[in-house]
């Protein structure tokens, strides 16, 4: 779809940041759909700034896969490619079992207490076919061992990683969120949690990333 009339205008002291925030923004939640043009002049104009902080943003975002060019054609937001997904999940299954083992000897009451709100907020969200609200609340579940595992260059890289993947589940929500599957994975991880078992817990943890992948792989791509 096009740049929303709606965009907010920008203050030109913050222009660079903000137009690369707008951007992204938009190209991961789908408001900017997969291989729409994006052109410069365009996106000023509506945001408000000059082409020069838009034209720093694209660059950027192509420096993260998230755009692509032609040089001296075009400029396009990226293909969704699934197989993107292979590459990326058995990373950030590495990195969040670290954060996990790391996270767990600390993790509180409160802080199962979270994962088991998460949880029911993500069964809502599959049962609603909301993929924005299941997006999130899976988010925010994985989030709450990688928020206290103490490690900030951890949680930077998963940060930037996470970015990537909402973008590819969002974009193939219906192939990757089977609900029952999902959430009797979750449901392993805080069983495990609730246990003192963080073995266990890592192990579910790779049996929820592994069992994403394949639900999402068999879907078409281009």
């Amino acid at each position: 779809m096009p740049i929303p009339p709606t965009a907010p205008k920008r203050v030109r002291t913050l222009a660079r940041e903000d137009v690369y925030s707008q951007l992204s923004g938009w190209i991961i939640d789908g408001t900017l759909a997969p291989e729409e043009p994006l052109r410069d002049q365009d996106i000023a104009l509506q945001l408000g700034v000059s082409r020069t902080p838009v034209r720093e943003a694209l660059r950027r975002l192509e420096d993260e896969g998230l755009v692509e060019t032609a040089l001296n054609r075009w400029t396009r937001v990226a293909p969704l490619r699934a197989e993107q997904a292979a590459e990326l999940y058995p990373v950030v299954d590495t990195l969040e079992a670290l954060a996990l083992r790391l996270a767990s000897p600390s993790l509180t009451a409160r802080d199962l207490a979270r994962l088991q709100q998460h949880q029911q907020d993500l069964g809502l969200a599959l049962h609603q076919r909301d993929p924005q609200a299941a997006v999130e609340a899976d988010t925010a579940f994985h989030a709450v061992w990688t928020d206290q595992c103490g490690n900030q260059e951890l949680q930077h890289t998963l940060r930037g990683l996470k970015r990537k993947l909402r973008r590819i589940e969002l974009g193939y929500f219906n192939a990757a969120a089977s609900g029952a599957a999902s959430l009797d994975e979750h449901a392993a991880v805080i069983h495990a949690l609730l246990a003192g078992a963080t073995d266990d817990a890592v192990q579910a943890l790779h049996a929820n990333w592994q069992g994403s992948l394949e639900r999402l792989m068999p879907h078409p791509t281009k």
